[in-house]
């Protein structure tokens, strides 16, 4: 039985109820979950699981063939447990920022120079992404997140839908990654910024552009041949 992901249609939804319907030592998958695992360059949730009869510290969430297991702190929850669900929501909510802003800042480099992302990770401190940037400019750099700051302050409304895969693979710029492609399945979810950006992706995003902030420029790192770090964090 595979986990439903609610994060997929609603990013915030912060608490949610579920049944137990596989566990071990320290560790649950439930029937549908609002923790986001860990992927994608992104961070996994963190939080609580109630039950009638106990609590438990959700310090590490992964997918495992189709189910999504939450690894406690201690403790076991016995299969057909009825559990509530709580996330750290500034944690998550700050992923989210990040994540869409993230988006904005690829589609302004992919736009302005034609890059395409090599590697990437969103923290809750600092993030970076890699780019395929021929040479380390800093200006450059600086004036892609000048103009992504400046979709922010536009407040654009992020949708999110799906699409048939074969559909969705026909759009230019749908893949903005360089050394790979979205998960083979009949079925994609797009993430779109109308007039900026559009990709599959399967992590959480914030509503509107303007809840991100700003995108503040920390330093730009050399990876070898083409390939160029770019360090940046969210304000406030």
């Amino acid at each position: 039985m595979e986990t439903r992901l609610l994060y997929m249609d609603d990013s915030y939804a912060r608490e949610f109820d579920a049944k137990a319907i596989e566990s071990g030592e320290n560790w649950v998958s439930l029937d549908q979950t609002a923790f986001y695992p860990r992927g994608g360059g992104l961070p996994c949730d963190t939080g609580i699981l109630q039950w009638d009869s106990g609590k438990a510290r959700i310090i590490r969430v992964l997918k495992e063939e189709g189910t999504v297991r939450h690894y406690l702190e201690e403790g076991t929850i016995p299969v057909g447990t009825r559990v509530y669900g709580i996330i750290d929501w500034d944690r998550r909510y700050r992923v989210m920022r990040t994540h869409t802003g993230l988006h904005v800042l690829i589609a302004v480099l992919n736009k302005m120079l034609g890059v395409l992302v090599t590697g990437n990770q969103i923290g809750l401190e600092e993030s970076r992404v890699d780019v395929n940037l021929e040479k380390p400019d800093r200006g450059i750099v600086e004036q892609a997140i000048s103009e992504a700051n400046k979709v922010f302050e536009k407040g654009i409304e992020v949708r999110i839908y799906y699409m048939p895969r074969e559909k969705a693979m026909k759009i230019p710029g749908i893949v903005k990654l360089a050394k790979a492609l979205p998960p083979s399945v009949d079925t994609l979810r797009i993430v779109e910024i109308p007039g900026v950006d559009i990709q599959a992706d399967g992590g959480p995003h914030v509503r509107n552009t303007s809840e991100v902030g700003e995108i503040v420029f920390l330093r730009l790192k050399n990876k070898g041949k083409n390939n160029r770090r770019i360090y940046f964090k969210i304000n406030p």
